[in-house]
């Protein structure tokens, strides 16, 4: 008998339909040869501190470290999780073989190893790995079965974020617990992944709260209806991009120049601002070169569980959980592929089926309306979808691609569901739009308070020639309020010269917003730094903290043990939770770069690229000093 073990009952439900194993057993399902049964998530868990050893049950700082020589698991108390278990366990002891039908992700891989270890399992054991649960998707999945020896650096990567995260957290808690809230009875949570992400929400409140505000004023003028902004060369602009192309020449990549860079003119006080307007008020304006470039912009990334979190914060207005556990369900109706991913691309297996997942969507209906159908027919008339290398490139993706509807109609979606489908539908239709085209004049004018000195003005407009994707995007209203157009500006010739209205406009510098799920997630995502530019961020994720599937879990552990409150959409360190920053010390514990480091390694460890021992050599030695050096200090902070 083929013992196949799922992650949930209703993956379990979806393998054994196809499987035909149709035959209700308490706690399997069977037939056609198989047995079909399945986890509640983590059966097991890594055995507490007391059960190694009877000295690590009382807190005590001179049992620090706490180091197990060898990490055991353990069945998790929970009389329903023990009586699936031994389901499970009869079920391998007579197994011929067992299919792994886990999650396919590091997590997955990590429950059912352990489920298989603590049955004590002998038999050969396969692993099926799928990216949707469609009735296709799991048949090609089961012609496609490899050994687990294949998914051992999964495995084993796992494995050592596991056991980091006891031995961290495990000695870290109790250390800043006796060490500074003995007597409190209050337990000072420290975390791997938990307490950096802390100390990024307290920084960034800490700037809002010592933001002093700044005035200036900003000088302008008014030349035939046109607003034309003062400008200035910034030289230290220009020098950080000089560096910048040097840097990229030393490692033997090609930067081009970005040649003279300007910014806004802005005065300290008004009467310097006033003085310049009397110069130059009476003076004519005068346009100095008009410059026409042509532009594209291609259709946004497809959707990364990050992304799209991200997105569901921004529109809809949803925490990083809440869009995980939608779009989890979304994957479980099997109208969208596997969530838990990190990618924005597809590998070129996929765009065969494409024009099937097309098909999908324009018959899909929503309350009797086709929402795509329109959007898809010009896609159609018997010509190739387009194959863009920023949507299929297989070198960016790994064990999963990124979050697409399957093709499968929809039926039966609550409305926040419908409208977490539409995020993914819509980018995945706008992918195969041509790049929007676009023209982008500036215009660059002067005006000249004197024969030797010559004040800068540059206005700039731009007018969209051809849409392309942006109709996927495109809101059906009727008021051109909501819809504006985007800047033109009327034709100007160079040399023309007339009279202008120069103005002043007070302006305040603003503190830093805080953070909300949206812009932590991405913080977490880069290690703490801003990054706009996508192949940049691309770049950090291996150094990001946390996983896109654990991300949410970490801000609503932070909230739920009181070190951030969610304010409406805003995210705001607790008294708790500044307190708990400003008593580490040791740097390592709070900064996102040095454990997004961590994070590589693991990363390198699923790929075969790092030994797992090392790595767990270097953890221990790493929490060995940590404990020594906060034991050291000689006065707890006040």
């Amino acid at each position: 008998m083929i013992v196949c073990i799922a992650e949930k009952p209703s993956v379990a439900r979806e393998i054994a339909n196809v499987l035909g194993a149709k035959s209700q057993k308490d706690g399997y399902l069977e037939g056609n040869g198989y047995q079909v049964t399945w986890t509640f998530g983590h059966l097991c868990e890594l055995k507490e501190p007391h059960e190694y050893t009877s000295m690590w049950k009382s807190w005590s700082l001179s049992q620090l470290p706490m180091i197990p020589p060898r990490f055991g698991i353990k069945l998790k108390q929970d009389k329903g999780i023990e009586k699936q278990f031994n389901i499970i366990e009869g079920l391998f002891q007579k197994a011929d073989e067992i299919i792994n039908c886990g999650d396919a992700g590091q997590e997955g891989e990590l429950i059912q190893r352990w489920v298989m270890q603590k049955a004590a399992a002998k038999c050969p054991v396969k692993r099926l790995w799928v990216n949707s649960l469609t009735e296709e998707a799991i048949r090609e999945g089961f012609q496609t079965l490899k050994d687990q020896s294949a998914y051992q650096g999964l495995y084993e990567a796992g494995l050592m974020r596991a056991i980091g995260d006891w031995l961290l957290g495990m000695n870290a808690t109790r250390l800043y617990t006796l060490k500074y809230a003995a007597g409190k009875r209050q337990v000072l949570s420290v975390g791997r992944v938990q307490t950096p992400t802390l100390a990024l929400v307290v920084a960034r409140q800490r700037e809002i709260d010592n933001f002093v505000p700044r005035q200036s004023w900003v000088l302008s003028t008014l030349y035939r209806d046109t607003k034309f902004n003062a400008i200035e060369r910034d030289e230290e602009a220009e020098a950080e991009d000089a560096a910048a192309v040097a840097a990229a020449a030393e490692k033997g990549k090609k930067q081009k120049p970005k040649g003279i860079i300007y910014k806004p003119i802005e005065y300290a006080t008004e009467a310097e601002g006033k003085a310049i307007i009397e110069g130059i008020k009476d003076k004519p304006f005068t346009v100095l070169s008009v410059e026409k470039k042509k532009g594209t912009e291609a259709p946004p990334r497809l959707y990364d569980l990050t992304g799209l979190q991200v997105d569901c914060n921004k529109k809809l207005g949803l925490s990083a959980e809440q869009t995980l556990s939608i779009i989890q369900s979304l994957y479980e109706k099997k109208v969208t592929t596997y969530p838990r991913v990190d990618t924005t691309f597809l590998p070129d297996d996929v765009y065969p089926k494409c024009p099937q997942t097309m098909n999908g969507l324009f018959q899909t209906k929503f309350a009797g309306v086709a929402p795509y159908a329109d959007l898809i027919r010009p896609l159609g008339g018997g010509k190739p979808l387009r194959k863009s290398k920023k949507v299929f490139d297989n070198s960016k993706v790994t064990d999963h691609h990124a979050i697409i509807p399957t093709g499968i109609i929809p039926q039966g979606l609550t409305e926040l569901e419908q409208k977490v489908f539409d995020l993914v539908a819509r980018a995945f239709i706008a992918a195969f739009y041509d790049d929007c085209k676009f023209e982008t004049t500036t215009v660059m004018g002067e005006v000249k308070p004197s024969d030797d000195k010559q004040i800068l003005f540059r206005t700039t407009g731009k007018v969209i020639i051809e849409e392309g994707w942006k109709v996927v995007f495109k809101k059906k209203v009727e008021t051109s309020d909501e819809e504006a157009e985007p800047d033109t500006l009327p034709v100007f010739t160079k040399g023309e010269s007339g009279p202008h209205v120069p103005q002043l406009t007070e302006k305040w510098t603003t503190p830093p917003k805080p953070y909300t799920d949206a812009t932590l997630l991405r913080a977490m995502e880069t290690a703490g730094k801003t990054v706009e530019d996508e192949e940049l961020r691309d770049a950090m994720k291996e150094n990001g903290i946390g996983r896109p599937s654990t991300r949410a879990a970490i801000i609503e552990t932070l909230i739920r043990r009181n070190y951030i409150r969610r304010e409406r959409s805003s995210l705001h360190p607790t008294p708790t939770g500044f307190e708990l920053i400003d008593l580490i010390h040791e740097e390592l514990l709070k900064s996102a770069e040095l454990t997004g480091r961590w994070e590589k390694k693991l990363r390198q460890i699923e790929r075969h690229e790092y030994e797992a021992k090392t790595f767990l050599d270097e953890l221990k030695q790493m929490v060995s000093d940590i404990v020594l050096a906060v034991l050291k200090e000689q006065k707890s902070p006040a």
